[in-house]
């Protein structure tokens, strides 16, 4: 663990939390999650489109923790020192390809711990913004296998009929906030 002051360049960093969410150190993103992940910071993003419509992603099969399974748009995590609004801009355009038209935060206190099928843990806090694009996405192939523009009644209805194929943080999320009002 290093410092939360002294980012590194060199390396992907997340910010390590206390119970209470306050900032108590860094740590290499790539030992971060494991069977025992600490408390982190992060934040989850929903995308939609000119229509209405909402993207969906399945994570890339080489991810460490729940490949292959479907989620929101994209997730993330800020590095040290930087603006969360800013990280999630960045993440959008380098796992898919996007610039965001708007961002809005929708659930700011969001939080959960879920353990995928292979014992990795994702332990978070990670507030949920909503963004608007204009395009369709260009994705990178190690973040994202698969994208689908869907009608949010449609997402809210196949996480309810089949929560195992979706990520648990976005059944969780779909749970607690209205993310698409009509």
């Amino acid at each position: 663990m290093t410092d939360l002051l002294e980012p590194s360049a060199d390396v992907e960093q997340v910010v390590l939390l206390d119970d209470a969410g306050a900032p108590i150190g860094v740590a290499d993103k790539a030992t971060v999650h494991s069977e025992d992940t600490p408390l982190h910071l992060a934040f989850s993003c929903h995308v939609v489109g000119p229509d209405g419509q909402v993207l969906v992603t399945r994570r890339a099969l080489g991810k460490r923790a729940f490949a292959g399974i479907w989620t929101n748009a994209f997730c993330g995590h800020p590095s040290p020192g930087e603006r969360i609004e800013d990280a999630v801009a960045r993440r959008a355009e380098r796992e898919l390809g996007l610039v965001l038209d708007e961002l809005e935060l929708v659930l700011p206190d969001f939080r959960y711990r879920a353990v995928d099928a292979g014992g990795i843990v994702e332990h978070e806090i990670c507030p949920v913004f909503r963004a608007r694009v204009s395009a369709d996405p260009r994705p990178a192939a190690d973040e994202v296998a698969d994208w689908a523009w869907v009608q949010p009644a449609q997402l809210s209805a196949a996480v309810a009929l089949t929560p195992f194929a979706f990520s648990p943080w976005l059944a969780l999320q779909l749970r607690e906030w209205e993310l698409y009002p009509g």
